[in-house]
């Protein structure tokens, strides 16, 4: 199952809920509808404070901390979107759940994304956290089922079971805020490639990453700064692996000068075989000839 994470909030106006769904259930769905009704509208009036309102607190900060940490203007960066937010009036609402103050709803179809409809049936999962009383989008997933036929067979024939499965509910947890950031002196990404294994790595002590079983990048929050940086991990082996698969950590800098290449500061590499270390704490160093090589001199 590959699941892309987007920064965009998903629900639709006219939702379908199964038969056997129950009033509260009914409640809960038209409440998250109007919040993604002045989401979207937010979004495509390009207007921040009206964002702001419909939106966790959590996220929030993340998203800033990613586009400050990309040395984008903020808040205009954050609706230099490459299509419209989706609408999804066409798709059918097939799962709804809450726990405590967090909320999920599914859903399955095609989506329409601006214009350019998605042509196969996928499902959306939209979260939800409840602050200040009342519900504020806080993430999606699209669950891309073109390497589940099965499952997307079983799903146009009304068969639900599969997002009865704990990926789609809601788990009664609050994320983490991170700590807001204003800037970043060089632009950092760090990178993982860990099959069979889960990284959780954190950058001086801002920045934190989970990786699991998956080859992925992720910004830096905060970025790199001049001279020593810290990284910290600990990586363990996940359920049915056998623990020694080739693995690497490793951190970037990136240029703002077209045709500069990223420059690589630091690796924890092994091979297949090789034992990881279970925790540590390294160090990477940005030094004057980095400096240089970003300045594309």
């Amino acid at each position: 199952m590959q699941i892309f994470r987007l920064l965009l909030c998903l629900l639709m106006m006219n939702f379908l809920l199964p038969s056997s769904a129950s009033a509260d259930d009914a409640k809960l769905a038209n409440g998250l509808s109007q919040v993604y009704q002045t989401w979207r509208q937010a979004m495509v009036n390009k207007n921040y404070n009206q964002w702001r309102a419909v939106t966790s607190s959590s996220r929030q900060v993340s998203v800033q901390n990613r586009l400050v940490s990309e040395k984008k203007p903020f808040p205009q960066a954050l609706f230099a979107l490459p299509a419209a937010p989706p609408a999804v009036d066409q798709m059918k609402l097939i799962e709804v759940n809450q726990r405590g103050s967090t909320a999920k709803a599914v859903y399955f179809g095609k989506a329409d994304f601006g214009g350019a409809i998605d042509p196969h049936n996928n499902l959306l999962v939209i979260s939800y956290l409840a602050e200040g009383g009342r519900w504020r989008y806080d993430g999606l997933e699209i669950v891309n089922l073109s390497q589940l036929k099965d499952v997307r067979s079983q799903l146009e024939k009304g068969d639900l079971s599969y997002v009865q499965g704990e990926a789609f509910q809601a788990d009664g947890k609050m994320p983490q805020r991170q700590i807001p950031v204003t800037g970043a002196k060089y632009i950092a990404k760090v990178y993982a490639y860990c099959p069979g294994r889960e990284i959780q790595a954190q950058v001086n002590r801002i920045s934190r990453h989970n990786f699991q079983d998956i080859m992925h990048s992720e910004v830096i929050i905060g970025g790199a700064k001049d001279g020593r940086n810290e990284i910290s991990f600990a990586i363990k082996a996940l359920p049915g692996a056998q623990g020694n698969e080739e693995m690497a950590l490793r951190v970037y800098l990136f240029s703002q000068v077209e045709g500069v290449k990223p420059i690589k500061v630091f690796e924890y590499q092994l091979a297949k075989g090789e034992v990881a270390k279970p925790h540590g704490t390294e160090s990477f160093v940005v030094t004057a000839d980095h400096v240089r090589q970003l300045m594309g001199r």
